[in-house]
């Protein structure tokens, strides 16, 4: 099963080149972030001509996430629990052939002296919960997005530049460590060690040209979806064709 997450930065925005990798690339499973359209405007019947099933959870110009799959969506669940009055699209589930997958679009937390980080520390405070009670599940779980986390100062062209942005914040890196400390890996970890490589790249200073980037776009995967990783890594080819979304997808492949 090949399974990919993407933060498209506007479904409609990106149609074109989201469907030409959905041609190109042919995920069974794509977890897409930053949607920005809600669900009744969502390009559904584009995506289902191409075999692919959908659960999209979105907000009008803001946030939203969806779920792809050649395979049937079932038991779904959309926002993240915890917090019934929080009403940003960042979060949905849904079990596909026997897996929980999780598109997640993780609060950026920017600037960190205002609400905003609070906000990003107590989402991932919902986070880790709701990824507790999936590992407690012993299903294999993907817990995949764009999580708005710089793991490492291997993940980031300059950590002295970042130093103060709420990607790197000691809080932030700590909160995302909590969760892989419940036994969740990092899945282009363990087939990937060199450093400097990213998945995000700016639209602004050359950021793309001169490979200033930084990897936030993650796939956490339970023990038992950790069994099956055969393969994983980031597809950078979407992020140099014309009116390219800032992210570009990380993938893995599952065996069955």
């Amino acid at each position: 099963m090949k399974v990919a997450t993407w933060n498209v930065n506007s479904i409609k925005a990106r149609l074109p080149n989201v469907l030409e990798w959905l041609d190109s690339f042919q995920p069974d499973v794509a977890l897409l972030q930053e949607t920005k359209t809600v669900d009744e405007n969502f390009p559904r019947l584009e995506i289902e001509e191409r075999g692919y099933n959908v659960l999209a959870h979105g907000q009008k110009s803001y946030n939203g996430v969806a779920i792809l799959s050649r395979h049937e969506i079932a038991d779904p669940l959309v926002g993240l629990p915890g917090d019934d009055g929080d009403a940003q699209a960042r979060y949905a589930e849904g079990t596909i052939e026997g897996i929980r997958f999780a598109t997640i679009y993780l609060p950026n937390g920017n600037p960190v002296d205002t609400e905003k980080f609070p906000y990003k520390l107590g989402w991932m405070k919902r986070l880790k919960a709701r990824a507790a009670e999936l590992l407690a599940s012993e299903m294999p779980v993907v817990l995949a997005g764009d999580y708005n986390v710089i793991p490492a100062d291997v993940d980031v062209h300059d950590p002295a530049a970042w130093a103060g942005d709420a990607l790197c914040q000691p809080e932030s890196r700590a909160a995302f460590r909590e969760i892989l400390h419940l036994g969740y890996v990092d899945a282009y970890r363990i087939h990937n060690t060199a450093p400097h490589r990213y998945s995000f790249w700016d639209y602004q200073g050359g950021a793309w040209q001169n490979d200033h980037g930084v990897r936030i776009d993650h796939l956490l995967l339970s023990p038992q979806a950790a069994d099956r990783l055969g393969a994983s890594g980031i597809d950078t080819a979407p992020r140099g064709k014309p009116k390219a979304s800032d992210h570009t997808p990380a993938w893995i492949e599952l065996a069955a």
